[in-house]
């Protein structure tokens, strides 16, 4: 059998890489000789080309080697052969000499700079803020930090979560954006862990912030966390104020007590489920909260006014052109809208409204009142209320729990979700503690289906809340935005069907998924993980602001509130902002703002003005609604 002939230049290729394959002696060799064969005939024809260059070719062969040898660093020496020997064995050895000790610099700067980038070093600040862990919610809170130190020279914020830094460096520089003179500092490791909390500086640090992770056990991390900073400060003679949030109630107090005296714990699920209700017995209450909990607009301030010691607090009303007054902090305790005859204390601090906290300053607003132009009617009297609930969530029970607490008799609540046991399960005991004032029935369907949807009577309920399905482990995090979207698409197909718009709350996840939403501008959405991130970065700038927003967002207690403006002035009178604070005040509430319906669908705060000054003046129309700070 004839046998077929390989081609020279593939048995060239492949001697060549056999001999590659014998390491690196080999690879050393070729080297030498892919050097050799270039240097040499370079410097064989510097030297014949040169005019003084000796013509006996012997000495032009040692001059060649010359060249040679000065360039591959090999010495270059002529004469006898031993001579010659030594020359390159000296040389050889100063060139492995140099080599080893360039790797040994190399490797040592590659280890220091990959211990750099892993994010190992001690964080050298002081006033800093601290944040640990990683979640949806590190965007809001370090955005939120950036915003509060905008007109300050030079801070701050170091986030410690177990990440690779420069994946973490990435995605806040993509999603934070430029941080002014905020510095970001990322280290990397585990949160529960001292010696890794050390590397943050926890005890020179201003305030620490614990976020809950994206994870089934966020909660028993955050208290895990808690009790590594606690072990981290111990012997330290001053201790930061410390912010965290967990999901269930059940640790709340433990994440209290391992947080210790003056550390701050939000219960992020009962918080979303006041605003969603809230939301829901107020459209447009949600945009409100946003205005209120960021750093970009009007927020939450306390101030001390001693000139106003001895007055009554609805003098206060009227004394801040450019501030809105919703109560007073005495010794620690808010006290929000509290009566207008309440005596105002020397040591008394006023809880205000304003741009910054440079922003208030007195003077009196009483003669932009228009007594002529406020309305003398009743107030709307409450009744009873229908509420559709479709899906169904862990933080459905308590959602119908703030809707018992406020319901009026004849009041119900509709469910609409898929009968699996726990579900069953949970609004059976729901229904059992209703009282008999709500009532609760669970009628079982697919809310992504067309069918369920037509099925139902939605324009005869007061709102509708869209809750998505809880997390499964596995799935990623805002998976329950998707059956979300969906049930949104179909219900405004339904809308543009009947031409009627619907009261929808939605609650979602992702706050990425809010611009894919299929529903009308200024709707209310609440994307609970970044409310929490904001109520987190509120707090950590004043932690007496814990107690005010925790009655703000009570069910029962003073709250955010909007009421009809024809419940304060004369419909198509045209009025100042002064004009509202004083009727208002005489209905026993804090006027903070508005929402002009004219502007609702075009503006870029969908009509809602918080703490506009006390001279402007606008034309009141029977849609527009005013926002106050009341009770129920």
């Amino acid at each position: 059998m004839a046998q077929r002939r390989t081609p020279f230049g593939d048995r060239a290729r492949y001697w060549f890489d056999s001999t590659l394959a014998r390491g690196a002696p080999a690879l050393v060799g070729w080297m030498a000789l892919l050097c050799l064969a270039v240097v040499v005939p370079a410097s064989a024809v510097l030297v014949w080309t040169d005019p003084h260059a000796p013509a006996p070719l012997a000495d032009r062969l040692a001059e060649v080697w010359r060249l040679t040898g000065q360039t591959l660093r090999l010495g270059g020496v002529t004469g006898a052969p031993v001579r010659v020997t030594m020359s390159v064995l000296l040389a050889l050895v100063a060139l492995l000499y140099v080599s080893t000790l360039v790797g040994l610099i190399t490797t040592a700067l590659t280890e220091r700079l990959t211990e750099l980038r892993r994010g190992r070093s001690t964080v050298l600040e002081q006033g800093h803020a601290v944040v640990l862990g990683w979640s949806e919610q590190v965007f809001t809170v370090v955005s939120e930090l950036v915003a509060a130190n905008a007109n300050q020279r030079r801070t701050a914020v170091a986030v410690l979560a177990d990440r690779d830094k420069t994946a973490m460096e990435e995605a806040l520089s993509a999603k934070v954006g430029p941080t002014g003179g905020t510095r970001l500092i990322c280290r990397s490791g585990p949160t529960t862990d001292p010696a890794v909390l050390t590397l943050t500086s926890p005890a020179t640090a201003g305030v620490v912030l614990v976020l809950p992770q994206d994870e089934p056990d966020a909660d028993a991390e955050v208290v895990k966390t808690l009790l590594a900073l606690r072990a981290a400060l111990a012997g330290e003679g001053t201790r930061p104020p410390v912010v965290a949030a967990v999901r269930d109630d059940r640790y709340r107090l433990a994440a209290r007590l391992a947080a210790g005296p003056g550390g701050i714990v939000l219960e992020s699920d009962t918080v979303t489920a006041r605003l969603i209700v809230q939301a829901a017995r107020g459209p447009g209450l949600s945009l409100v909260h946003q205005e209120l909990l960021d750093f970009a607009g009007d927020e939450f301030y306390l101030i001390a006014e001693p000139h106003l010691a001895g007055r009554p607090f609805g003098d206060a009303l009227l004394s801040y052109p450019t501030s809105s007054i919703v109560g007073v902090m005495r010794e620690g305790t808010p006290l929000l809208n509290p009566p207008a005859q309440t005596t105002l204390a020397a040591n008394d601090m006023l809880i205000v409204i304003s741009r910054d906290d440079d922003t208030a300053w007195p003077d009196n607003c009483a003669e932009l009142v228009e007594k002529a132009a406020m309305a003398s009617g009743p107030s709307t009297p409450p009744r009873p209320e229908r509420v559709l609930l479709l899906g169904w969530n862990r933080r459905a029970p308590l959602i119908f729990d703030q809707l018992r607490r406020r319901a009026q008799p004849g009041s119900a609540v509709d469910v609409v979700a898929n009968g699996h046991e726990v579900t069953v399960r949970q609004v059976s005991e729901a229904d059992a503690h209703s009282g008999t004032d709500l009532t609760l029935t669970l009628h079982e369907g697919d809310i992504t289906r067309p069918e369920t949807l037509r099925c139902l009577d939605l324009h005869s309920y007061d709102s509708v809340i869209v809750l998505g399905q809880d997390p499964v482990p596995g799935q990623p995090p805002d998976a329950p935005d998707n059956s979300t979207l969906v049930t949104l698409l179909l219900l405004r197909q339904l809308e543009e069907a009947t031409e009627r718009e619907l009261p929808v709350v939605t609650e979602l996840i992702d706050d990425r998924n809010r611009a894919l939403a299929p529903i009308g501008p200024g709707a209310d959405v609440i994307i609970s993980g970044k409310l929490i991130g904001l109520l987190m970065a509120q707090i950590s700038q004043n932690q007496h602001l814990a107690a005010v927003f925790e009655e703000l967002f009570s069910a029962d207690g003073t709250g955010v509130r909007l009421r009809p403006a024809t419940d304060y002035v004369l419909p198509g009178c045209e009025t100042s902002f002064a004009t509202v604070v004083a009727a208002a005040r005489n209905r026993g509430e804090c006027a903070i703002g508005y929402r002009s319906h004219d502007d609702s669908s075009t503006s870029p705060g969908y009509g809602v003005r918080i703490n506009p000054p006390k001279a402007e003046r606008r034309r009141w129309s029977v849609q527009d609604t005013v926002i106050v700070v009341g009770n129920n």
